[in-house]
């Protein structure tokens, strides 16, 4: 049988030194009004050399529901081994058991991808491309969509082959479903599924997810602008429910929320958004920042996450001392805006000043946001009189591709006193240069320092490297 090629992906997500998650699409193919032809999709991997001899496969059906698409967990792989793969897809008129049926398939077609598992030495360092707001305009009445924001992902396909990225953090803003604001914007399931599907086979996105484990989470452009501030009640029930559905199927479907079943198979249905995971010397937190928002006139009754969500970041704060950790926010943690900073966690300083005082009073040491969300670039820190070893660092990267004025240093609080409703004081401090153009961050990150290089979106690397040290 002759198998397809994937119509959007294919992806590697959520890689482990055992295991690699990919994700890709199949097609429909309509029988009757309401009715398809059943779609499955095939992947097979081995061991990348000269000529691979042994392949696994495995067969699985591609859902309807979630676009036809899937998500094919590669398991029992060997720790930093390198592995070439192809996937494919082929329609049927009826079920299949996958386990048990035999089907001889022609590959020829398909192109072979690679990936490389992770490491199990907890003292590496690794080196990741981090980057967010990867605007996508409507052109010529939406019929097509502007790909000059794809020309970063080239460069950090460009630096890859240099110096290998273990993984790409997209760290918000993957989409913008409202990008000509209430004129255009997406409102109903099909709407956002068209929008990734373009934003997803864009050459060199398209190029880099398929070799590079790639990490997502979602800010406000997934659903509306500042979501969910101007949200009514029919918003809550028709556009917030199909964002976050198409959010599911294309970005956290191959992330660490699913846990595989017994067959080896990605389930459940996730109850949070947030994530984790740990690779080498760092373990990373993938904080949602977004969909648990509770705005009040009154600040001690606003929520930026929910308790669960808090308990659950405190508690892997606590865990494992002595290892780095990233902690993944869409907007920044800090410093603060000079103006309009409701939409950021200066805006909910209840909760910040709760992570803060638990870091200070629990001596927890080596603790680093990423953010993005406010499209320019740089790095700073926070230190307290309280405790001379008290160091936070932070490192924003945005934007990936935004034509429009971007935010400059007059914007921020760069020194100073962090506003708090605590009586331990922060102080803001160490701020670099801040980079007001389309760009992308490479973090190495070392078990007692991150090192952070910013490159313009055509590759070129603004500034020397920051080292920041715990």
């Amino acid at each position: 049988m002759k198998l397809s090629r994937p119509t959007v992906g294919p992806i590697v997500g959520f890689t482990t030194p055992n295991e690699s998650r990919i994700w890709f699409r199949g097609q429909f193919e309509p029988v009757s009004p309401n009715s398809y032809r059943r779609c499955f999709g095939v992947i097979r991997w081995g061991e990348k050399t000269k000529k691979v001899t042994e392949w696994s496969s495995k067969v699985g059906k591609l859902s309807p529901n979630f676009d036809m698409t899937g998500v094919f967990p590669v398991t029992g792989l060997k720790a930093e081994c390198t592995y070439q793969y192809q996937v494919g897809w082929f329609l049927a008129d009826s079920e299949l058991d996958a386990a048990r049926t035999i089907i001889q398939f022609d590959w020829s077609d398909l192109e072979t991808f690679t990936f490389t598992a992770g490491t199990t030495d907890q003292n590496r360092s690794r080196v990741y491309a981090v980057g967010s707001c990867r605007y996508l305009l409507r052109l010529f009445g939406g019929l097509i969509f502007d790909d000059r924001g794809d020309k970063t992902f080239e460069s950090i396909l460009e630096l890859h082959k240099k110096t290998q990225v273990n993984a790409v953090l997209m760290v918000g803003d993957q989409i913008y479903a409202d990008d000509l604001k209430f004129m255009g914007a997406d409102r109903d399931v099909q709407s956002f599924l068209n929008r990734y599907q373009a934003a997803f086979t864009q050459e060199n996105i398209a190029r880099l997810m398929s070799q590079i484990p790639t990490y997502m989470i979602l800010d406000d452009h997934e659903i509306e602008d500042n979501w969910p501030s101007h949200a009514s009640s029919a918003d809550m029930v028709t556009k917030y429910p199909s964002a976050i559905h198409a959010y599911q199927i294309y970005q956290a479907s191959h992330s660490p929320v699913f846990s595989l079943d017994n067959s080896g198979w990605i389930t459940g249905t996730p109850t949070h958004l947030l994530y984790t995971f740990s690779d080498g010397c760092a373990d990373w937190f993938v904080m949602d920042v977004r969909t648990e928002r509770i705005w009040n006139d009154d600040p001690l009754k606003r929520q930026m996450i929910k308790q669960s969500q808090m308990k659950a970041l405190l508690n892997w704060l606590a865990a494992n001392p002595g290892r780095v950790k990233m902690i993944v926010s869409s907007v920044p943690f800090f410093p603060d805006l000079n103006s309009d900073a409701e939409d950021k966690w200066g805006g909910y300083q209840r909760e910040r000043t709760q992570i803060l005082d638990y870091i200070l009073q629990n001596k927890i040491r080596k603790v680093c946001f990423v953010s993005g969300d406010v499209h320019c670039s740089f790095t700073t820190q926070l230190t307290s009189p309280v405790d001379k070893d008290f160091r936070v660092l932070s490192i924003i990267s945005s934007s990936l591709f935004w034509p429009y004025p971007h935010m400059e240093q007059n914007d921020f609080v760069l020194k100073g006193a962090l506003t708090s409703n605590s009586q331990n004081q922060y102080t803001v401090t160490s701020s670099t240069q801040i980079y007001s153009e389309d760009n992308f961050a490479r973090l190495e990150v070392f078990p007692d320092a991150v090192t952070v290089t910013f490159y313009e979106r055509k590759g070129s690397a603004l500034g020397r490297p920051i080292k920041l040290v715990f």
